[in-house]
């Protein structure tokens, strides 16, 4: 039987690879343009999320447990700066981020979890900064669904159940109980 450790960390990384998948279900539906679409001046197109995501994922998650998750290397302002990346580039450095936080994640173990780690001089334990990651991160990709509906409008696939289909939803999901 696995360990509440075990158990958090299984769920953990699971949680992970499903926000993943929705940010990159929503990238499938979106035209390369999209990606740089900004509504206002105070707000980020999905490539500067992307470029803000990879960057924080490479800072916190790069040496995990030895290291401050704010490296020296990080400008983080420039994250919010278009970077003029191409989408092969934005893409390449999403999955540079998420590998560096999934392969620090699925390394952990059980006892490392209650171990001291920082993040800009804050201590945490690893459960926290764990937590707040998988609150962080699902933050932006909230945001990058969000303004691929607006662009899409009612072309937009749900990643989810459907307006008004909750009760074929709980039906279907009925039959497999």
């Amino acid at each position: 039987m696995d360990t509440l450790g075990e158990i958090f960390l299984q769920s953990a990384v699971k949680r992970v690879k499903y926000y993943r998948q929705l940010a990159e279900d929503s990238f499938a539906q979106l035209k390369e343009d999209d990606l740089y679409y900004q509504p206002n001046p105070a707000s980020n197109s999905i490539a500067l999320i992307i470029q803000h995501m990879s960057g924080n994922m490479l800072s916190r998650w790069t040496d995990f447990l030895t290291t401050d998750g704010e490296k020296e290397w990080r400008n983080r302002d420039t994250e919010f700066q278009n970077q003029n990346m191409s989408p092969m580039q934005l893409m390449a450095f999403w999955n540079k981020g998420w590998d560096c936080f999934l392969n620090a994640l699925e390394s952990l173990r059980k006892g490392d979890l209650l171990k001291p780690i920082y993040i800009r001089r804050e201590p945490l334990s690893v459960v926290d900064a764990i937590n707040r990651q998988l609150a962080h991160y699902p933050y932006h990709v909230g945001q990058i669904i969000y303004i691929g509906k607006m662009l899409k409008g009612t072309d937009w696939k749900s990643l989810s159940i459907e307006k008004g289909k909750s009760d074929d939803y709980n039906a279907m999901m009925a039959t497999k109980a």
